[in-house]
Protein backbone atom coordinates (compact mmCIF):
# COMPACT_ATOMS: atom_id res chain seq x y z
CA UNK A 1 0.00 0.00 0.00
CA UNK A 2 1.41 3.37 -1.07
CA UNK A 3 1.02 6.17 1.50
CA UNK A 4 -0.01 9.47 -0.14
CA UNK A 5 2.77 12.07 -0.27
CA UNK A 6 0.62 14.69 1.43
CA UNK A 7 0.17 12.32 4.39
CA UNK A 8 3.93 11.82 4.63
CA UNK A 9 4.53 15.58 4.49
CA UNK A 10 1.91 16.21 7.17
CA UNK A 11 3.49 13.52 9.35
CA UNK A 12 6.93 15.13 8.86
CA UNK A 13 5.54 18.56 9.78
CA UNK A 14 3.82 17.28 12.92
CA UNK A 15 6.92 15.29 13.93
CA UNK A 16 9.06 18.42 13.48
CA UNK A 17 6.69 20.52 15.58
CA UNK A 18 6.62 17.86 18.32
CA UNK A 19 10.43 17.66 18.25
CA UNK A 20 10.65 21.44 18.59
CA UNK A 21 8.25 21.42 21.55
CA UNK A 22 10.31 18.76 23.30
CA UNK A 23 13.53 20.70 22.63
CA UNK A 24 12.01 23.84 24.13
CA UNK A 25 10.59 21.99 27.15
CA UNK A 26 14.07 20.53 27.76
CA UNK A 27 15.53 24.07 27.72
CA UNK A 28 17.44 23.54 24.47
CA UNK A 29 16.14 26.75 22.95
CA UNK A 30 18.46 28.60 25.34
CA UNK A 31 22.01 29.17 24.06
CA UNK A 32 23.34 29.60 27.61
CA UNK A 33 22.06 26.16 28.57
CA UNK A 34 23.52 24.53 25.44
CA UNK A 35 26.93 26.14 25.78
CA UNK A 36 27.29 24.58 29.25
CA UNK A 37 28.11 21.28 27.58
CA UNK A 38 31.32 22.82 26.21
CA UNK A 39 32.29 23.63 29.80
CA UNK A 40 31.27 20.07 30.84
CA UNK A 41 28.88 21.41 33.50
CA UNK A 42 25.61 20.25 31.88
CA UNK A 43 25.81 17.28 29.50
CA UNK A 44 22.04 16.99 29.06
CA UNK A 45 22.12 17.88 25.34
CA UNK A 46 24.71 15.18 24.64
CA UNK A 47 22.65 12.62 26.58
CA UNK A 48 19.37 13.55 24.88
CA UNK A 49 20.80 13.43 21.36
CA UNK A 50 22.64 10.15 21.97
CA UNK A 51 19.40 8.76 23.43
CA UNK A 52 17.54 9.83 20.28
CA UNK A 53 20.11 8.07 18.09
CA UNK A 54 19.89 4.87 20.12
CA UNK A 55 16.08 5.02 20.18
CA UNK A 56 15.98 5.40 16.39
CA UNK A 57 18.42 2.52 15.93
CA UNK A 58 16.44 0.22 18.23
CA UNK A 59 13.19 1.24 16.53
CA UNK A 60 14.60 0.55 13.07
CA UNK A 61 16.00 -2.78 14.26
CA UNK A 62 12.68 -3.99 15.68
CA UNK A 63 10.61 -2.70 12.76
CA UNK A 64 12.99 -4.54 10.43
CA UNK A 65 13.01 -7.68 12.58
CA UNK A 66 9.21 -7.79 12.59
CA UNK A 67 9.17 -7.35 8.81
CA UNK A 68 7.47 -3.96 8.90
CA UNK A 69 10.46 -2.08 7.49
CA UNK A 70 12.92 -2.98 4.78
CA UNK A 71 16.18 -1.47 6.00
CA UNK A 72 17.58 -1.41 2.47
CA UNK A 73 14.86 1.07 1.47
CA UNK A 74 15.96 3.73 4.00
CA UNK A 75 17.52 6.67 2.20
CA UNK A 76 21.09 7.35 3.23
CA UNK A 77 22.81 10.57 2.24
CA UNK A 78 25.96 9.97 0.26
CA UNK A 79 29.25 10.11 2.13
CA UNK A 80 31.69 12.72 0.83
CA UNK A 81 34.65 12.72 3.19
CA UNK A 82 36.26 16.15 2.70
CA UNK A 83 33.11 18.24 2.25
CA UNK A 84 31.61 16.60 5.34
CA UNK A 85 34.79 17.15 7.37
CA UNK A 86 34.78 20.83 6.37
CA UNK A 87 31.03 21.06 7.04
CA UNK A 88 31.55 19.49 10.46
CA UNK A 89 34.22 22.03 11.31
CA UNK A 90 32.02 24.93 10.17
CA UNK A 91 29.03 23.49 12.07
CA UNK A 92 31.12 22.94 15.22
CA UNK A 93 32.62 26.43 15.04
CA UNK A 94 29.16 27.95 14.59
CA UNK A 95 27.72 25.90 17.46
CA UNK A 96 30.51 26.95 19.84
CA UNK A 97 30.31 30.61 18.77
CA UNK A 98 26.51 30.88 18.93
CA UNK A 99 25.52 28.20 21.41
CA UNK A 100 22.81 27.01 19.00
CA UNK A 101 22.63 24.43 16.25
CA UNK A 102 20.15 24.69 13.35
CA UNK A 103 17.39 22.79 15.18
CA UNK A 104 17.74 24.61 18.46
CA UNK A 105 18.00 27.96 16.65
CA UNK A 106 14.58 27.27 15.06
CA UNK A 107 13.15 26.57 18.51
CA UNK A 108 14.74 29.71 19.92
CA UNK A 109 13.47 31.88 17.03
CA UNK A 110 9.90 30.70 17.61
CA UNK A 111 10.20 31.51 21.31
CA UNK A 112 11.32 35.06 20.54
CA UNK A 113 15.07 35.00 21.19
CA UNK A 114 16.87 37.66 19.13
CA UNK A 115 20.28 35.93 19.21
CA UNK A 116 18.64 32.95 17.53
CA UNK A 117 17.30 35.22 14.80
CA UNK A 118 20.90 36.18 13.99
CA UNK A 119 21.89 32.49 13.91
CA UNK A 120 18.91 31.73 11.67
CA UNK A 121 19.92 34.55 9.31
CA UNK A 122 23.46 33.16 9.24
CA UNK A 123 22.20 29.68 8.39
CA UNK A 124 20.15 30.97 5.45
CA UNK A 125 23.01 33.19 4.26
CA UNK A 126 25.30 30.16 4.30
CA UNK A 127 22.73 28.07 2.41
CA UNK A 128 22.36 30.71 -0.28
CA UNK A 129 26.14 31.18 -0.61
CA UNK A 130 26.67 27.43 -0.86
CA UNK A 131 23.94 27.11 -3.49
CA UNK A 132 25.74 29.75 -5.55
CA UNK A 133 29.23 28.22 -5.34
CA UNK A 134 28.26 24.51 -5.29
CA UNK A 135 28.25 24.12 -9.11
CA UNK A 136 31.88 25.30 -9.13
CA UNK A 137 32.80 22.78 -6.40
CA UNK A 138 31.33 19.70 -8.08
CA UNK A 139 34.76 18.15 -8.72
CA UNK A 140 35.90 18.70 -5.15
CA UNK A 141 32.65 17.39 -3.72
CA UNK A 142 32.55 14.22 -5.80
CA UNK A 143 36.31 13.58 -5.41
CA UNK A 144 36.00 12.05 -1.94
CA UNK A 145 32.69 10.25 -2.42
CA UNK A 146 32.53 6.76 -0.94
CA UNK A 147 28.84 6.28 -1.75
CA UNK A 148 25.77 5.59 0.33
CA UNK A 149 27.32 3.65 3.18
CA UNK A 150 26.16 2.94 6.71
CA UNK A 151 28.03 1.94 9.86
CA UNK A 152 26.92 -1.65 9.73
CA UNK A 153 28.37 -1.84 6.20
CA UNK A 154 31.61 -0.12 7.23
CA UNK A 155 32.12 -2.58 10.09
CA UNK A 156 30.66 -5.51 8.13
CA UNK A 157 28.27 -6.35 10.98
CA UNK A 158 24.69 -7.42 11.34
CA UNK A 159 22.49 -4.43 12.12
CA UNK A 160 21.31 -5.99 15.41
CA UNK A 161 24.87 -6.54 16.66
CA UNK A 162 25.87 -2.99 15.75
CA UNK A 163 22.77 -1.67 17.54
CA UNK A 164 23.69 -3.67 20.65
CA UNK A 165 27.27 -2.33 20.58
CA UNK A 166 26.03 1.26 20.12
CA UNK A 167 23.75 0.78 23.15
CA UNK A 168 26.78 -0.36 25.19
CA UNK A 169 28.80 2.62 23.96
CA UNK A 170 25.89 4.94 24.85
CA UNK A 171 25.63 3.53 28.38
CA UNK A 172 29.39 3.95 28.89
CA UNK A 173 29.23 7.48 27.43
CA UNK A 174 26.30 8.42 29.70
CA UNK A 175 28.20 7.16 32.75
CA UNK A 176 31.37 9.00 31.69
CA UNK A 177 29.45 12.22 30.87
CA UNK A 178 27.80 12.05 34.29
CA UNK A 179 31.17 11.75 36.01
CA UNK A 180 32.65 14.62 33.99
CA UNK A 181 29.56 16.75 34.67
CA UNK A 182 29.84 16.04 38.43
CA UNK A 183 33.50 16.94 38.50
CA UNK A 184 33.21 20.20 36.54
CA UNK A 185 29.97 21.26 38.26
CA UNK A 186 31.70 21.03 41.65
CA UNK A 187 34.59 23.19 40.39
CA UNK A 188 32.24 25.98 39.25
CA UNK A 189 30.04 26.00 42.36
Amino acid sequence: MQIPEVTLLLFALLTGIAFGIFLEKAGFGNARKLVQQFYFTDMRMFKVLFSAIVTAMVGIYWLSYLGWLDITQIYINGTYIWPQVIGGIVFGFGFVMCGLCPGTSCVAVFTGKLDALAVFAGIFTGLILFAEVEPHLAGFISYSSIGDISLYEVFNMEYGMLTFLIILVALAAFWFAGRVEERYSRKTS
